[in-house]
């Protein structure tokens, strides 16, 4: 049976998380802070550690793998973004836009996954488009409806239309193709990520789908939710901005849904969007201040769903 959520996550516990310049280019959500680069790490790993006890304590199994201090890899506390994990048994490796991003994809991590009992059977690569640059950042791209198979993706520099074409059609998904935009100084751009301005959970999706500009792509994308059962709780641009659309929805102790979400974002949402979420699941939500000014992501950024098969 094809699941939506799982109650096995992988997180990267950061040694050297700070801004990112390279990521900063296209990643307009990433903002400065007056601090020296040891205390944004200290920071952001004592945010991470609140965030992972939270999650344990509600019953969600967390592997949690040390970053390396070599290489440099400032948002290796983001790998949702190099890898998912599917009910196959397969991985995939993904193309990314940063070059010091790259060295985030660790091949002890696929050993360590190994280690805890689950099976990987295969893994896809599409590492080589790099050399054309050409990029595909795993499901901070693809919002992936798993049962319904239809992955979701905003195009941008970190998202390739053809690519896109290709994992769906190596994993058999159906494409749900579009542009979201964000005002930056008075222009619209490109967001860098699908997983900022969407959520896909078992029975609902909150979507800021003002950021679809294109009302013929906006209408698609509502029909695609709506027929596929998904009540659609919408969220505003300025919401989003406090990261209200990245949220994942992960199974707890006693098969109890949590949909998962930084303070900020939980903080930016109506009582009437509150309720409307807690109608289909639990909120868990922490405070991810300092990882969200400086790196530009959240929660769910920083959790890598693992849907693998067990060892017998």
């Amino acid at each position: 049976m094809k699941m939506q959520i799982t109650n096995t996550i992988l997180m990267i516990r950061p040694v050297n998380f700070r801004m990112n310049e390279q990521t900063a280019v296209n990643n307009y959500f990433q903002t400065t802070i007056d601090l020296q680069n040891n205390a944004i790490n200290r920071k952001a790993t004592e945010e991470f550690d609140v965030f992972v006890e939270k999650l344990r304590e509600v019953g969600v199994n967390v592997i949690v793998i040390d970053d390396t201090t070599e290489p440099n890899t400032p948002d290796s506390i983001f790998p949702n973004n190099w890898i998912s994990f599917h009910q196959e048994g397969t991985v995939a490796v993904y193309p990314m836009f940063a070059e010091n991003r790259r060295f985030e994809r660790r091949e002890d991590v696929l050993e360590k996954i190994e280690e805890k009992g689950f099976v990987i059977d295969n893994v896809v690569d599409y590492t080589s488009a790099e050399e054309e640059g050409v990029f595909l950042e795993g499901t901070g791209s693809l919002i992936l409806d798993r049962v319904n198979r239809k992955a979701y993706c905003a195009l941008s520099p970190r998202a390739d239309e053809e690519l896109v074409i290709e994992f769906c059609e190596d994993f058999e998904y159906t494409p749900v193709i579009f542009t979201a935009n964000q005002t930056v100084n008075g222009k619209r751009l490109p967001i860098y990520h699908t997983n900022v301005m969407m959520a896909i959970g078992d029975t609902f999706a909150v979507i800021c789908l003002d950021t679809i500009d294109d009302k013929k792509e906006r209408k698609n994308v509502a029909k695609h939710l709506s027929e596929d059962g998904k009540e659609i709780i919408s969220i505003t641009e300025a919401q989003m901005q406090q990261f209200a659309g990245n949220m994942l929805q992960v199974k707890g102790n006693d098969d109890r849904s949590y949909l998962v979400m930084s303070e900020a974002a939980y903080k930016s949402l109506t009582p009437n969007q509150i309720s409307k979420i807690e109608a289909h699941s639990n909120i868990l939500y922490s405070s991810l201040h300092t990882i969200e000014t400086c790196g530009g992501g959240s929660a769910r950024c920083m959790m890598a769903e693992v849907f693998l098969p067990k060892k017998n």
